[in-house]
């Protein structure tokens, strides 16, 4: 390709900002943005059970498989008159150091409450180190169930950072068993209830519905030979 041919490709895209196939691939932000996949990972929040109760029970698991280092827990026993959590105890301090956080998500994974999950919330700045310490109070849901909404934090018009918030946890539990599609094993959230399972990514169900057209079977496991599953004839 000669220098010519770089600048008629360099204009296509200035002026046309399209791709081979017509597809528009920029767009205006902040004013325009993308919708965010389901397993879209941000920043997290701290649930708590439908009635109120706090989900965390300060067991320090989060910070222990954090491979970043950027999670400090400090639990606490419940006041049996006044209790935070269900538990024995609950998270007394719960810090979350953005500077230093991977959003690999091993915390939600080895959260045996499912108090710690990931918002698809991305667009925060700060002007100082100390706002991207994030403390249990900023962390920890309203009563509505929703995210506190911080200055430095963008959220956008009719935005829901609290949305389908770990989805792909909920859907492969525990540990990634593929088996655990489309069963509902996450507790009740505040402000949410009880979220619907994911039905796995959208390239397993396309190759699982085109192996199925394939081979011919319908909902009764026989194909268009007459066979059954196990190979026996009628």
């Amino acid at each position: 390709m000669g220098y010519l041919d770089g600048f008629v490709v360099t204009f296509r895209k200035w002026f046309g900002t399209r791709s081979d196939t017509g597809r528009r691939i920029t767009v205006q932000y902040p004013e325009e943005t993308r919708p965010k996949p389901p397993r879209f990972h941000g920043r997290h929040v701290l649930n708590r059970y439908t009635d109120g109760m706090e989900k965390c029970i300060g067991c320090e698991l989060c910070a222990g498989v954090c491979p970043a280092r950027c999670i400090y827990v400090r639990g606490a026993d419940n006041d049996p008159d006044d209790p935070r959590s269900p538990g024995e105890r609950y998270g007394f301090v719960y810090e979350i150091n953005y500077l230093r956080c991977i959003h690999c998500d091993l915390c939600v994974e080895a959260c045996p409450t499912e108090a710690i999950t990931e918002t698809k919330l991305f667009e925060f700045a700060f002007t100082n180190r100390s706002d991207a310490i994030y403390t249990k109070a900023e962390l920890l849901v309203g009563d509505d169930g929703r995210p506190q909404q911080l200055p430095w934090e963008h959220w956008g018009d009719g935005f829901d950072p609290a949305a389908d918030t770990s989805g792909w946890m909920r859907a492969t539990a525990p540990s990634g068993d593929a088996s655990f599609e489309g069963v509902v094993a996450w507790s009740g959230e505040l402000g949410y209830g009880v979220r619907a399972p994911e039905g796995g990514q959208p390239l397993e169900q396309e190759t699982r519905a085109a192996a199925e057209a394939e081979h011919g079977h319908d909902d009764h496991g026989h194909d268009d030979h007459g066979h059954d599953e196990h190979g026996a004839g009628h």
